[in-house]
């Protein structure tokens, strides 16, 4: 869908602009964001919605819509600026009531590297000029957590089933999802919750797109002139109050099955992206990724991928990896289909952005919540776990917990 009052010319301009302050002060309800640390971007209004159940065809649209958009920008060449598309996709279409998405916003307000711009793209001519700012969002009053599909006695169940298979050989790892249900007295507004993660969460990568929010620390694929990185985080244990992070990543990090689980997520991402990628490296061993609920095992892969491949295009061929479905991908992607009894959606798909240049970055959509669209007072929120042959179902279900601790304290508004 295309919003058009009129003329079939797209215009965009880009101009560099004083620091803006929070750029979470500028989402207004609809809107979508994508931000880390202190960087990122708003996107505000729609030009353009694509909706869709392909990556394929998500590509192949933004490369034509992209084309026929006259760009002018203070700042060529930069990473992110001008025309952009942000998107969030399901995990598996063909396992999902819910639809992929691509939306081209109207006005674009975002920093990097020290440096802020604001880019407008309208059906004439536009002067970039910044939009208001948005007071704090209303909480949502009373908030309770419910059941999701399953209970946790049988989501244990089932994982149990999921290590029998594993047993049997008919896979090495498989991931297992649950969810819980946010009820809350009033509608509950995601940029509060998007306000929340990009204070407390600052390092990983926190996005809004289509009341879909959430902040994730694994990036799927991200590309800047040629040079494309990919964050492979598989094994994990929660943090502990009165318990040293040292003593736990130690823990993590002597693991057998935090070990063999991680390594079968950087063996399929190097997999997926080998043949795309030139010079490409992998360290042999991972680090400690310290979050402030969880530790991770961490493997940064970098190579250099092609001009005419799109972020898109890498994105497409790196998704699903092993971090958030299995080994092997098509027997795990089955088992899940059978035994999660879940409909993840956009949980665990990827989210992000590209631009007109094919670069852009698109995060595993993880810690996140997607709001009901015919409810606005309940969200679900959503966990994984890789299932390995040594998993103990109360461990598993444990991580999960910690792993919903992000969304359950941005909702209440914790401090």
């Amino acid at each position: 869908m295309i919003v058009n009052p009129g003329s079939s010319r797209l215009h965009a301009a880009t101009v560099r602009i004083d620091d803006p302050g929070p750029l979470t002060d500028y989402i207004g309800p609809g809107d979508a964001a994508f931000l880390h640390g202190n960087e990122g971007f708003v996107a505000i209004g729609q030009v353009a919605r694509f909706e869709t159940d392909s990556m394929c065809a998500a590509e192949e649209w933004w490369a034509e819509f992209s084309g026929t958009i006259e760009n002018e920008s203070e700042m060529p060449g930069r990473f992110g600026t001008g025309p952009l598309a942000i998107g969030t996709f399901c995990f598996d279409p063909d396992n999902t009531r819910s639809t992929s998405l691509l939306i081209v916003p109207k006005t674009v307000i975002g920093r990097r590297g020290g440096q802020a711009w604001l880019t407008q793209i309208g059906f004439d001519r536009v002067s970039p000029e910044p939009p208001d700012r948005y007071e704090p969002p209303a909480a949502p009053g009373k908030l309770q957590f419910l059941p999701g599909s399953l209970s946790e006695q049988d989501w244990m169940a089932n994982l149990r089933q999921v290590t029998d298979h594993i047993r049997a050989g008919e896979a090495s790892k498989v991931v297992l999802a649950r969810d819980v249900v946010a009820q809350a007295d009033g509608p509950i507004d995601p940029r509060s919750t998007l306000r929340w993660l990009a204070s407390a969460y600052g390092s990983c990568w926190n996005y809004l797109v289509d009341g879909f929010v959430g902040s994730t620390p694994e990036m799927l694929v991200r590309r800047e002139e040629g040079l494309t990185c990919s964050r492979v985080l598989a094994g994990t244990i929660p943090r502990v109050e009165g318990v040293d992070d040292a003593q736990q990543a130690a823990r993590l990090i002597s693991s057998t099955k935090d070990l063999d689980e991680h390594r079968l997520a950087v063996m399929s991402v190097r997999q997926s992206l080998g043949e795309y990628l030139s010079g490409m490296h992998v360290p042999e061993s991972p680090y400690v990724l310290t979050l402030p609920n969880v530790l991770h095992l961490a493997t940064d892969i970098c190579g250099i991928s092609q001009p005419w491949l799109s972020t898109l295009a890498l994105a497409q061929a790196a998704h699903p990896s092993a971090a958030v479905c299995g080994v092997s991908t098509d027997v795990a992607r089955q088992l899940i289909r059978d035994l999660e009894h879940l409909d993840r959606g956009r949980f665990a798909g990827p989210v992000g952005w590209v631009d007109a240049q094919g670069d852009g970055e698109w995060a595993i959509a993880l810690r996140c919540g997607q709001l009901d669209p015919a409810d606005p007072t309940r969200m679900r929120l959503f966990a994984g776990v890789g299932v390995v042959e040594r998993s103990d179902p109360w461990a598993e279900l444990v991580e999960t917990e910690a792993k919903m601790v992000p969304m359950k304290a941005a909702l209440r508004g914790l401090d």
